[in-house]
């Protein structure tokens, strides 16, 4: 008896022994199959009824009906836009971009329409404020409203920039040369410098890249800006510790000089017959053929006359800065995105809308009357042709000579002195 009670403890250990060594093995199957412990259940995503329909009826109640509540000039001022050229906007982005189309969802509900999609961008852009700021009124939530601002920035560059983003044409270059005659600068194609965009979100590693001494990272744009203030060249990208002649040397402002794409130009200053066209830039520039400073201690007064005058010209592209600013609140604000890229959009789209509402109320602000500019282009010397030039470069050694002509620092100091001469026989016969 004693003997077979000893066996049947022993199969019974020997039973337990065996699935303690299964439950070890199962487990340790497990955790290689799937070596990854598991998880705790994700909340469910809060469901908000924020009745979509109802903020597209309140929008075109207050803006867009017959009896809209708010009048025109505060349309203009929330949209920084007329209602007409934001309808314009509005109807080409529905037409050619998908994003924009209303649809329909799978219940039959009608999504955001286009005038929802296109305010909340504008929104964003103009007052610089946070996705969800345009919830409450708009009923778009964060997330669309960041989807709703980056197509509405590329349907922007897509649909117009090639038009509003454009270099000069040689009837843009023959009117922006008879303002300039008529401000006293032959010659003249605008004004040139740059402008700093603080990027709040710098990624750490660009830190040291995009920061100029104990300042905050910067991103650069470059732009030259006429009379009217219409941005006619803009590059935007480079890093903050560069300055401006760094920018110049990666610039391609003279790209389409040195290839000879750019139209011919004839000029008279004081006598003199001139070829080519200047821009009006601040001291830090390089003093040559196609760049005119300012004379930083004028002696007589004729230095001082010019010197007055090229400064207030010079100041066309501070203006534009200053209204580019001030139209969209975002490139004033430091830019909180962390793509450098998606950054580089919204600048471009900005500067796109910015000549779009120019070319829009151009007539409304303009300093010279219609007759002032016919007689100028009547009884001026300035002579503009369009297609290449006659010494369109063959080689790397004619592209190499354009430059040469482009950094001429003899040429730069005999414009300067007609320049200075032509100024002060203009304004003494003025006077006179």
């Amino acid at each position: 008896m004693a003997s077979s009670s000893r066996d049947e403890l022993g199969q019974a250990l020997d039973e337990e022994f065996d699935n303690i060594f299964q439950t070890e093995l199962d487990n340790a199957l497990y955790s290689y199959d799937d070596p990854q412990p598991p998880t705790k259940p994700k909340k469910k995503r809060v469901y908000i009824e924020r009745h979509r329909e109802e903020g597209h009826i309140r929008l075109w109640n207050d803006y867009f009906g017959e009896n809209a509540t708010f009048p025109p000039p505060l349309f203009r001022r929330r949209f920084r836009m007329n209602k007409h050229l934001f309808i314009r906007i509005v109807d080409r982005l529905s037409n050619e971009m998908p994003f924009f189309q209303q649809r329909r969802d799978a219940l039959g509900r009608s999504g955001f329409s286009a005038l929802q999609k296109c305010t909340a961008a504008i929104r964003i852009l103009a007052y610089g404020c946070a996705a969800d700021a345009v919830d409450e009124y708009l009923r778009i939530g964060e997330s669309t409203a960041m989807k709703c601002m980056e197509h509405f920035v590329n349907g922007i560059m897509y649909c117009f920039g090639d038009e509003y983003l454009r270099k000069p044409t040689a009837q843009d270059l023959h009117r922006l040369l008879i303002i300039g005659e008529i401000r006293g600068f032959p010659g003249m194609m605008g004004s040139i410098d740059c402008m700093h965009w603080e990027w709040k979100n710098c990624p750490t590693a660009w830190k040291g890249q995009y920061t100029r001494g104990h300042g905050k990272p910067t991103i650069v744009l470059e732009a030259v800006a006429s009379q009217d203030l219409w941005i006619w060249h803009a590059f935007f990208g480079p890093p903050g510790t560069l300055n401006d002649i760094n920018i110049l040397d990666r610039s391609p402002i003279f790209d389409d000089l040195i290839k000879g794409r750019a139209p011919k130009v004839k000029y008279v200053v004081n006598g003199n017959e001139y070829r080519m066209g200047y821009y009006l830039t601040d001291g830090i520039y390089p003093k040559w053929a196609s760049f005119i400073q300012s004379i930083p201690l004028p002696q007589g007064d004729k230095p001082s006359l010019f010197a007055t005058c090229q400064e207030a010209c010079r100041k066309d592209v501070e203006r534009a800065f200053g209204v580019l600013q001030a139209r969209f609140a975002i490139v004033k604000t430091p830019a909180l995105i962390w793509d450098k890229e998606k950054i580089g959009n919204i600048m471009r789209a900005c500067i796109i809308l910015h000549n779009m509402i120019v070319e829009d109320e151009r007539d409304t602000y303009t300093q010279f009357a219609v007759t002032e500019f016919q007689q100028a282009e009547s009884s001026g010397s300035t002579e503009v042709v369009s297609g290449y030039s006659d010494d369109t470069p063959s080689s790397i050694v004619d592209m190499m000579a354009t430059r040469t002509r482009i950094r001429d620092q003899v040429m730069h100091e005999q414009l300067k002195n007609d320049l200075v001469e032509h100024i002060w026989t203009k304004h003494s016969t003025n006077h006179v």
